[in-house]
């Protein structure tokens, strides 16, 4: 008996340009809105639509009042739009960057936790092998690093938590401690420090680089300090003007020289935090953003490597690998 013969798929009725036409009107709040975007008048994008309507057999839109608003199936068509034409323009991308070669330009987002001595080190090591190609930094705090790899940016990030829908490669770890300077009253009260005590002084803290921040502090204290630098956060801290949570690696001078001193907070004096490097499409990244990638993973490992089993506080001409969680807002 015969084998019915395998069904061969057929190609997709729908274009593109339909689909965005599609999406346009759901984004732009209408048809008009739509033209304006798409820069074609609004017939076309109304026959996009309807055409798109007719060879699916479905109503995408239905009339409310005055506006056209999403049936459920042309919310479900939506989503799926929307998905189909990001994975269309990634892949453009992609293909961009394999014809032109190694990238002009690549931008990466690093949280201000992350080491600079060894940001800069790579930085240079990768110049020596492309010194055509152009780097831009980023250097956010929370929520600005997983916005800068949400909204495509920056070609990769570091970051110390890993957004939903991306993955990450370990890179180091790194070491929060609250510090403040030697004379700050904390240090005055002869025993460990608890939350009550932390709550009665000034709380020091760096911006949240992200544009959706939220005010609220991880630490509810009635006195703040909100800065939009790590170096004025040390140096208010150093002088005294209140405390904080800050990377070891980066007041290695300070924590030398005595203008800052570990707070022996009750319950747990620092805590361990490890950071990522994730990719913001590693199926659309070009070559030279994959030789950095490849850079920091090698020298952050290199340096993780050199300094097992070193104690925490290093001299003030050491390089350091471990850092601390910095408090923001």
């Amino acid at each position: 008996m015969a084998q019915p013969e395998p069904e061969t798929p057929s190609a997709p009725r729908i274009t593109l340009d339909q689909w965005r036409a599609l999406a346009a009107v759901v984004e732009a709040g209408g048809y008009a809105q739509a033209a304006e975007v798409l820069h074609i008048s609004q017939s076309s994008v109304t026959y996009a639509v309807q055409k798109l309507e007719a060879l699916l057999g479905v109503k995408a839109f239905e009339i409310k009042g005055r506006k056209s608003v999403l049936t459920s199936t042309g919310q479900m068509l939506y989503r799926r739009a929307r998905h189909l034409l990001e994975d269309a323009e990634a892949l453009e991308r992609a293909a961009r960057k394999a014809s032109a070669g190694w990238e002009a330009e690549i931008s990466i987002a690093v949280d201000t936790v992350f080491p600079t001595w060894l940001l800069l080190q790579c930085l240079d090591t990768f110049s020596e092998e492309s010194p055509q190609t152009r780097i831009e930094v980023y250097e956010t705090v929370l929520a600005g690093t997983t916005e800068a790899l949400e909204s495509g940016r920056a070609d990769l990030v570091i970051t110390t938590s890993i957004p939903s829908g991306f993955t990450g490669e370990p890179l180091l770890p790194v070491r929060f401690i609250p510090v403040a300077n030697p004379m700050h009253p904390l240090h005055q009260l002869g025993r460990e420090v608890s939350i009550r005590d932390l709550r009665k002084h000034r709380h020091i803290v760096v911006r949240d680089t992200s544009s959706r921040r939220t005010k609220r502090a991880s630490l509810e204290i009635d006195q703040r300090w909100t800065v939009s630098n790590m170096s004025t956060a040390i140096g208010a801290a150093s002088r005294g003007y209140g405390f904080m949570w800050l990377p070891d690696e980066k007041i290695r001078a300070e924590l030398a020289d005595g203008t800052l001193k570990q707070i022996p907070l009750r319950g747990g004096r620092d805590r361990l935090e490890t950071m990522y490097l994730i990719y913001t499409d590693r199926d659309a990244t070009g070559p030279a953003a994959l030789r950095l990638g490849e850079i920091l993973t090698m020298h952050t490992a290199r340096q993780c490597r050199k300094h097992a089993g070193e104690p925490h506080h290093a001299g003030a001409g050491e390089e350091v690998t471990t850092s601390t969680q910095i408090a923001v807002s």
